[in-house]
């Protein structure tokens, strides 16, 4: 409870712990700015797409759950500064299988909603060339 109490003293001044985290990290800001483009791709916001977002902040980034929502107000501010090219510019220079990562969770937001439309699409293949991924490297498994 004490630990508690004193998180959020800490959080009002230093700031959300989540927001810091991403905002301390371009490649991370990049991914999450390039994950919350592929939900808004189709033109609208499904809750399966949302709960596929959160999952993946809060399991493969460390995100906690509390800290998401402050996350995607700062991608929203942060996100009309960036383009996808300037985002995706981040990954180039990283390992394979990091940029493999960040192409299958735009997969997994893509078909969270079981409906892959045309835009999620052009999305995903424009990414993947600029990745330099091959879009079998989606259904291969990790590993």
């Amino acid at each position: 409870m004490a630990m508690g109490l004193l998180d959020q003293i800490r959080s009002i001044f230093d700031g959300d712990p989540g927001v810091r985290k991403v905002a301390d990290d371009p490649v991370l800001s990049a991914e999450l700015l390039m994950l919350f483009r592929m939900i808004l791709a189709d033109g609208s916001v499904s809750e399966s797409e949302m709960t596929a977002f959160r999952r993946i902040c809060r399991d493969a980034f460390g995100i906690p759950e509390t800290s998401i929502d402050s996350v995607i107000e700062y991608l929203n501010d942060f996100g009309y500064e960036t383009n996808s090219s300037q985002a995706v510019a981040q990954f180039r220079d990283l390992d394979v299988e990091r940029r493999k990562l960040l192409a299958r969770h735009m997969a997994e937001i893509a078909k969270a909603d079981s409906q892959l439309a045309g835009s999620e699409m052009q999305l995903l293949r424009r990414t993947l060339d600029l990745l330099d991924i091959s879009p079998a490297d989606l259904v291969k498994p990790q590993g």
